[in-house]
């Protein structure tokens, strides 16, 4: 029903910034929330950031609050999250992944309904 595909990582140096684009490959993501999760050996996998399916509403976790920016183009069928003053922890697998309850912001992996394959952040001098 939705297939999802995650671009733009690579290797930054501290301080840097990165753009992350969620795109639908199949399926369009105007009646999604969206939300971004990351994960790093030996941990847990995370929330990030979600939108809601208008974008009218955010959510950020904690450690990238202030840093990050969630945002959405549906004529696009893309969300992005904007990634500034990168740090060394930052360094994850990113995934996007969609809530077919679109207009609420949940970052609980389990909550989400279809994922991306992800795509690696790496901060790093």
């Amino acid at each position: 029903q939705l297939h999802l595909v995650e671009s733009g990582g690579g290797l930054v140096q501290p301080g840097g910034s990165l753009r992350l684009s969620c795109a639908a490959s199949e399926g369009t993501l105007d009646s999604y929330a969206i939300g971004w999760f990351r994960q790093s050996p030996g941990k847990e996998r995370e929330g990030v950031s979600s939108i809601t399916h208008f974008g009218n509403t955010f959510m950020y976790s904690d450690s990238v609050r202030g840093r990050f920016t969630i945002s959405r183009d549906n004529a696009k069928n893309t969300v992005y999250l904007q990634m500034n003053s990168l740090k060394p922890e930052d360094t994850a697998v990113y995934y996007c992944a969609a809530d077919s309850r679109g207009y609420r912001t949940v970052l609980a992996p389990g909550s989400m309904d279809f994922w991306g394959k992800g795509t690696l952040v790496t901060v790093s001098s």
